[in-house]
């Protein structure tokens, strides 16, 4: 089944209804092993922007194209990131929440302070009911959410692919910290590298070689260690 277009037609309801500030979130590496979380906030354009579709559904040229138009077409962009060790310490929810508040805030200082968040999923980890609306698979259908993956996706692998440089055992240009084969492998015969979740479970058959880790979490969507 072909997935939907992405229109304008949620963020035209949101703007007939008085909220004039507008943002679609969407988030990447929550799955991701190594690395930090990125959420990207886009307050779109007026008019709507053809070619953009979920990150997913986009190949890497793609994607890099589709990114370089929203930043064109969007009002306003904030990318914020959580990092390795905040993913370890705090848990994912909460890890989430502090990237997007960041995303948030660079947005505030161009003058955007948002009416209504629309936030790709059905968990609203930002908890903040009175302002987000979550549609599940709004990374398909809702064009301000759709260039919100795009911006967050090549933001993130642009990170990897600098860090792969530093860490090229593990493939982190290619995998960008998620559990493909080259990965596994390095982490069997190398261990954890310092960019590496070292609470998450998958961790617990790594060669560790001495080297600190943090008490693994029960799943990926925890609270802080120990809460």
């Amino acid at each position: 089944m072909i997935a939907p277009y992405p229109t304008l037609r949620v963020e035209r309801k949101c703007w007939a209804a008085g909220d004039r500030v507008v943002v679609g979130i969407d988030e990447v590496g929550r799955g991701s092993w190594a690395g930090p979380v990125t959420v990207a906030a886009v307050v779109p354009g007026d008019d709507h922007l053809a070619g953009i579709r979920d990150s997913k559904l986009l190949t890497a040229g793609e994607r890099e194209i589709a990114a370089a138009r929203v930043r064109v077409w969007a009002r306003g962009i904030g990318v914020g990131h959580a990092s390795h060790e905040e993913c370890d310490l705090v848990g994912m929810t909460e890890a989430q929440r502090r990237a997007a508040s960041r995303a948030l805030a660079q947005l505030a200082a161009q003058g955007f302070v948002a009416d209504r968040i629309v936030l790709d999923g059905k968990h609203d980890y930002l908890a903040m009911p009175r302002v987000v609306r979550t549609i599940v698979k709004g990374d398909q259908t809702v064009l301000s959410v759709a260039a919100a993956s795009v911006v967050a996706k090549t933001t993130r692998d642009a990170i990897m692919a600098d860090e792969a440089e530093h860490y090229p055992a593990y493939g982190f240009e290619s995998n960008r910290g998620y559990p493909a084969p080259q990965h596994k492998c390095a982490l069997a015969g190398y261990g954890p590298s310092a960019i590496h979740r070292r609470s998450w479970i998958f961790m617990d058959y790594c060669l560790w070689g001495g080297i600190p880790r943090f008490e693994r979490q029960p799943s990926l969507f925890s609270g802080p260690l120990g809460g």
